[in-house]
């Protein structure tokens, strides 16, 4: 039996059990997204932000989202469960922002100093929430291999792969060298960004992730415009193919609901436990900030980007069953653009995988840090997993697609379950902190919160009165 089969059922059960104890979270407090999204972070004497905002924290966790997972895990969704995979997609994306807004908030209330910014993650709430060092650690060494570095390679395999299909629709037959010309562009350009640090990431990130979503989102509309007369076929389709029943006993109805949830998984990230360790660097005023702006995150990743793909596929192909077979990825979707715009869409779609896989290794390189820094706190190790990074995007750039997914959709399913269950036995910490929010924006204030508000709870360095004072007074411009 495969760890999807043992794990999906699990995560689906655990999403609905934070949906119900979190009160429905992920849509009572909508408008507080978008309103805590804009929050400042802290200056200290020089001028200096403390950290990252929350909206720079929320462009670097969007960086890793937003990548392969949105253009060729939305096409293998379709090529292996029909159009009703969508529509299982936005359920389970619904659902699991729960896990998103909970995992987000511990890893908060958990984080650490240091140097010119905060650290966090699973690791540091397993470690500082239920006491377990080496659960911790444990927890550390298989998120980076699992997840830094099998994603890392997805990211740079998806890049050359779409590359290689524009040069392909441009008449170039022989496309080694622009394969291991890529590689090598991609490892020094990772590698530049990376051994300069968190920082530098963030700056990357905030620039690049708002005009990628502006450029995929337009070609997505100017599709949609062009085969508008499919329009409707294409959302009956969606729904009524969601809950096509007679397709069960031959075993499509549940590869379908499969293939809906493990690829939008894979692409939003709720609940895998990667997330938080940026989500732990923005400087709010509340845990509950942070939490809540990373649940936004789900829903511009699967609710809006996702259902870009799902439209330019689908009103392009109504029935793909014909070509997904043999184009299970990105090329799915490079042919869908194509067929509208020629050879451009294939050289367009080219360049938005790019921009979004390349912004999604230094994401989850960001992920990778922070693990590598709960384990020993020195900058050595640092460069050292850095280093490692950029070779890691080298082999994945070579290797063969189905390779790189068929590791990836393992490891996903594994750390997952191992992040699911520490912050459902920590849930209630984090619905203590939702509460303490809710009884502070009643009555109109921005939330604010010191450790003293719950001193029962134990190892919570960073939330001082002295932290809250850089929130309550007004900052310097």
């Amino acid at each position: 039996m495969s760890w999807e089969l043992v794990g999906i059922p699990v995560i689906i059960a655990i999403g609905f059990y934070l949906t119900v104890r979190t009160g429905v979270v992920q849509i009572r407090h909508l408008p507080d997204m978008f309103r805590t999204i804009t929050d400042r972070a802290t200056r200290d004497e020089e001028g200096r932000t403390r950290s990252l905002s929350a909206f720079q924290a929320f462009t670097i966790t969007a960086s890793a989202r937003v990548g392969t997972g949105n253009i060729a895990g939305v096409a293998g969704a379709i090529a292996l469960g029909g159009p009703g995979a969508v529509f299982w997609m936005w359920v389970m994306a619904i659902f699991n922002s729960a896990a998103s807004f909970v995992e987000s908030t511990l890893a908060q209330l958990y984080k650490t100093r240091r140097f010119d910014t905060f650290k966090g993650g699973p690791a540091y709430y397993i470690e500082r929430g239920l006491g377990s060092r080496s659960g911790g650690i444990v927890f550390a060494v298989i998120f980076i291999f699992c997840f830094a570095l099998s994603f890392t390679s997805l990211q740079a395999n998806t890049i050359v792969d779409s590359a290689t299909g524009a040069a392909s629709e441009l008449g170039i037959e022989d496309t080694a060298a622009l394969k291991w010309g890529l590689a090598v562009v991609l490892v020094v350009l990772t590698g530049i960004i990376v051994i300069a640090g968190l920082r530098r990431v963030a700056k990357v990130a905030q620039s690049v992730v708002p005009a990628m979503a502006m450029l995929y989102i337009l070609l997505g509309l100017i599709v949609v415009i062009v085969h508008i007369d499919q329009l409707p076929t294409v959302i009956a389709l969606i729904f009524g193919e969601a809950f096509n029943f007679n397709a069960a006993a031959g075993g499509a109805f549940g590869a379908m609901i499969m293939a809906g949830i493990q690829r939008g998984m894979f692409s939003n990230e709720a609940g895998m436990g990667s997330v938080p360790n940026v989500a732990a660097t923005a400087d709010v005023s509340h845990p509950a900030k942070q939490g809540l702006v990373q649940t936004l995150g789900v829903y511009l990743d699967t609710l809006i980007i996702c259902s870009v793909t799902a439209f330019i596929i689908l009103v392009t192909y109504p029935d793909p069953t014909a070509t997904a077979d043999a184009n299970p990825g990105a090329e799915l979707t490079q042919m869908a653009l194509t067929s509208t715009f020629g050879a451009f869409g294939a050289v367009a779609l080219a360049v938005i995988i790019l921009m979004v896989a390349f912004t999604s290794i230094l994401g989850n390189y960001s992920y990778g840090e922070a693990n590598v820094l709960f384990i020993s706190d020195s900058e050595t190790l640092r460069k050292v997993y850095a280093v490692g990074l950029t070779g890691v995007v080298f082999l994945g750039s070579v290797i063969s697609v189905e390779l790189a997914w068929a590791i990836a959709g393992v490891t996903m399913v594994i750390i997952a379950l191992f992040n699911l269950v520490v912050i459902t036995e920590m849930a209630g910490t984090a619905v203590r902190l939702l509460k303490h929010y809710q009884a502070q924006r009643r009555e109109g204030l921005d939330p604010v919160f010191v450790a003293s508000d719950m001193p029962d709870l134990r190892n919570v360095e960073c939330w001082t009165e002295e932290d809250a004072a850089g929130h309550r007074e007004p900052q310097r411009q």
